[in-house]
């Protein structure tokens, strides 16, 4: 199969019209770079993961494509979430989600940079507001994974190690041992995807 035709199948699989422009993935499959099949691949294998039902998949998905700014993919994750079982409600959060820790990581992560040079800034409130952190619509243990993954995306250390700390934290209390790890390492795994994804397909 040529690298065309796995572009097509690409887009298809995500609901995108094939005949639409995306430079990037034009040049990619002109050039038939196998990286084309690799995506594909690693993109089915993430959204179809033995720790996150679907619907969880094409939420966290949605997110890291709001929080990329991508309109195309922003459709095409909204649609599937839709067709998977997702509310309005849902769809919402995931949008408010990505655009909460847009400022939290910028925030804290200043924090965490300037913490050894100036230790002022720790003990100053903070003064957000994050009421939508109480009491998500998606439930706490979901919401704290999508802020866990997009954080990832965005590289702030203590928003990951405080994300992933109140994931295992909210887990089931009867959740098998690691199940919690094993959900946190297939949603960091899905957003690196996607955020690949997302400059491919622009």
């Amino acid at each position: 199969m040529s690298m065309n035709e796995t572009k097509i199948d690409l887009l298809k699989d995500l609901g995108i019209d094939e005949n639409g422009l995306f430079p990037v993935l034009e040049t990619m499959a002109e050039g038939e770079t196998k990286y084309i099949r690799d995506l594909r691949i690693n993109l089915k294998n993430t959204l179809n993961s033995e720790n996150l039902n679907i619907k969880e998949a094409y939420l966290i998905a949605l997110a890291i494509s709001v929080n990329e700014r991508n309109k195309i993919l922003i459709e095409a994750f909204t649609n599937h979430a839709k067709a998977n079982g997702a509310n309005g409600a849902e769809i919402a959060e995931a949008y408010a989600c990505a655009s909460t820790l847009a400022v939290n990581n910028v925030f804290y992560r200043f924090k965490h940079f300037i913490k050894n040079s100036n230790e002022n800034y720790q003990n100053m409130p903070a003064g957000i507001k994050m009421n939508i952190m109480m009491s998500p619509v998606l439930g706490k243990e979901l919401f704290e994974l999508i802020s866990l993954a997009v954080s990832a995306v965005n590289g702030c250390e203590s928003c990951v190690n405080s994300h992933e700390e109140s994931v295992r934290k909210y887990g089931l209390p009867n959740e098998q041992a690691g199940s919690s790890e094993a959900r946190i390492f297939d949603a960091v795994r899905l957003a690196a995807i996607v955020r690949g994804l997302s400059v491919a397909i622009n």
